[in-house]
């Protein structure tokens, strides 16, 4: 970035090439995808940890080029997705070889680009944090989000039920075909009721939320005792007028903040290891399927982002990174 402001302030210049040392790879960057977390940082909003590449990108899929000292299991010429602090949006990346995933043959990179983000943010959130398990029942708003179409897969694959709220009959349709069991459209009003009524006034026990203070007093009452409402992001807002605690106390609710970029590099390898055991398996055999809503070049990373901005996409929004 030439300085924080709107998409135009984005160029491809040059960087030094990153050195793999003990227990890491270097990666060739075949593609990576855009996150909110990208739109804030430009804007100067968000900066990258402490140590991390002023480069945006929080996630990449390439070739393993350069193997450091112990590192095992790993090789040049693997096809690999992985995690990132920053630095996706670059030729050359080097990573912990424990945040390493190896792509299965028939996936492409723009579709492995396609998966840490968003899957392991669902993986984090709704298995870690929301205590998910068969029977239960999630309420997923920006359903057709990359981390909404992912999380909607991960439900299904443990025997949970989802629900979702979205922008459009296509979006909600798109969340229906990935197994969601039915949709809300928040341009027709509030949702609590209608969440309600789909529970039979049980409520939801896990509700991840993007949009934060505007959505905050229907999602305590749209949870069900013992319930758990997950912020992953303020998209709507950030402070809460007239909180009444004694709401959470009589139905013992949970309120959790959670953010996947600022974890510590062991703990973001063991939550790696966790999600490739649960879902490497399933993506081999396409019970899992990155969503892929559009391709751009990297060269084409303003257009990208004003199409992010438009919250027109579906899914991911991929930059392939053309030599």
């Amino acid at each position: 970035m030439k300085e924080f402001g709107g998409p135009e302030v984005l160029y491809i210049g040059e960087a030094p090439a990153p050195v793999a040392g003990p227990g890491e790879v270097s990666v060739r960057v075949k593609a990576t995808a855009l996150n909110r977390a990208d739109l804030l940082q430009r804007r100067g909003m968000y900066p990258p940890p402490k140590g991390a590449s002023e480069i945006l990108g929080l996630e990449m899929a390439g070739e393993v080029i350069e193997v450091g000292p112990n590192v095992h299991g790993l090789k040049p010429g693997d096809r690999i997705c992985a995690l990132l602090p920053g630095g996706g949006y670059a030729e050359q990346v080097v990573i912990p070889a424990g945040m390493a995933m190896l792509l299965p043959d028939h996936l492409t990179y723009e579709q492995g680009a396609a998966i840490p983000e968003v899957f392991l943010t669902a993986f984090l959130n709704l298995f870690e944090l929301g205590g998910l398990s068969e029977g239960k029942t999630v309420l997923v708003h920006a359903g057709a989000s990359g981390v909404g179409t992912a999380a909607i897969q991960l439900i299904r694959e443990v025997g949970g039920t989802s629900l979702v709220t979205a922008g459009s009959q296509g979006k909600i349709d798109t969340c229906l075909n990935l197994g969601a069991k039915a949709g809300w459209n928040y341009k027709e009003g509030p949702f609590q009721d209608w969440v309600l009524e789909q529970t039979q006034g049980q409520g939801v026990d896990i509700i991840l939320d993007f949009i934060g203070a505007p959505y905050f007093d229907q999602n305590l009452a749209a949870l069900a005792m013992d319930g758990r409402l997950i912020i992953v992001g303020t998209m709507g807002g950030i402070e809460v007028p007239n909180l009444n605690l004694g709401t959470l106390l009589r139905r013992r609710l949970q309120v959790i903040g959670t953010a996947l970029r600022s974890r510590s590099g062991q703990r973001k390898i063991e939550l790696t290891r966790h999600f490739t055991e649960f879902a490497m398996p399933r993506f081999a055999d396409d019970r899992l399927k990155p969503v892929v809503d559009s391709v751009f070049s990297w060269s084409e990373v303003a257009k990208a982002h004003e199409y992010m901005e438009q919250n027109k996409n579906t899914g991911k929004i991929v930059l392939r990174i053309d030599k």
